[in-house]
């Protein structure tokens, strides 16, 4: 083994080191000297030519030198850094009166904000916020709700079942469901959410927003009911808004209807957002069903309530004057800085 070749290597690679002055010139020569194709990297191809006694030792010696150097480029490259920053603050000039960049800050999405002024209304009326899981059994997605079990909403068209016997909840009914059986009534709750139907077009989303609401005590009638829609209808939109009630069928609520509300863009005049119609309808609602009742083991006897359905995306398209629903999943900047609080 030629020591005399190794501290040849040494002594050049320190020097080269000392004599550097700047972080890409120091590259440069790590490379050169450590590098694949480095005067080390030629020392240990040289390995292969040594008997099997010599190699250990070489090898020894080689790590040994290569780890010096590697000390003594880190040393330098500390230094170097450290220098070319106090040039660099040295000479550079910052002037404070100028301004600085732009911050775009942030602003919640308009689903969000219809969300909150939602429940703002209903909180007036003494309603508290419940939530609940995505995925959802078949029985408090369906069975619970009064849902027969040929009933078109368990079509695959219209459901996306996780397996047999789960879904991703087409409704937020099931928040309704499980606060019944948790809490003792009287009840008066609201159930804001993601829900998810095979369905997608300019009016339609597979994932879309609901908020429900549930009132159960002992004297609960549609008297209450439409008291409480009108009063949601004409805070959330104009006090010069109409409201109008048209008999529908719900497995979970009999009586059942169809809530309208004159067109807050025409006025009840008729424009394309109301279809020229004049109304638009804005939730489901109806009396719970004593089978439902019965199922969350409330005595239908004893009380009584009632329950509300309201999309958020079409609140919000309404309220907004939004022509594409779509354009509530896009997250387009320019659509989503209209909106402010």
């Amino acid at each position: 083994m030629d020591e005399n070749r190794f501290e040849e290597i040494r002594v050049h690679a320190i020097g080269a080191i000392e004599r550097t002055t700047s972080s890409s010139g120091l590259y440069e020569v790590k490379v050169s000297i450590l590098g694949k194709h480095g005067k080390v990297s030629e020392l240990m191809r040289e390995m292969g030519k040594l008997s099997k006694e010599d190699r250990p030792l070489f090898g020894k010696r080689v790590n040994e030198l290569k780890e010096e150097l590697e000390a003594a480029f880190s040393a330098k490259e500390e230094q170097l850094k450290r220098q070319e920053w106090e040039e660099r603050v040295q000479s550079e000039e910052l002037d404070l009166t100028l301004p600085g960049p732009k911050a775009f800050r942030g602003r919640l999405h308009p689903v969000t904000l219809v969300i909150q002024e939602i429940v703002s209304i209903f909180q007036r009326l003494g309603f508290s916020v419940r939530t609940g899981p995505l995925i959802e059994s078949d029985d408090y997605n369906f069975k619970a709700l009064n849902f027969p079990e040929d009933h078109p909403a368990r079509d695959m068209q219209d459901t996306f079942f996780i397996d047999e016997h789960h879904v991703l909840r087409t409704h937020t009914s099931p928040i309704q469901i499980r606060t019944m059986e948790s809490e003792k009534p009287p009840l008066r709750i609201l159930a804001p959410g993601m829900v998810f139907r095979c369905d997608s077009d300019m009016s339609h989303l597979p994932q879309f927003h609901q908020i429900e609401g549930l009132w159960i005590d002992e004297k609960v009638s549609m008297a209450n009911l439409k008291g409480t829609i009108s009063f949601f209808a004409r805070t959330f939109f104009d006090q010069s808004v109409k409201v109008r009630f048209r008999p529908s069928f719900f497995p979970f609520t009999e009586p059942s209807a169809e809530v309208d509300c004159s067109c807050p863009r025409c006025g009840g005049q008729g424009c394309r957002m109301c279809g020229h119609s004049g109304w638009i309808e804005i939730a489901g609602c109806g009396l719970v069903h004593p089978n439902v009742l019965s199922y969350c083991g409330i005595d239908p006897k004893k009380w009584q309530g009632y329950a509300f359905g309201l999309g958020i995306e079409r609140m919000a398209i309404i309220k907004y004057n939004i022509e594409d629903i779509r354009l509530f999943m896009e997250n387009d900047l320019r659509f989503l800085e209209q909106f402010r609080v």
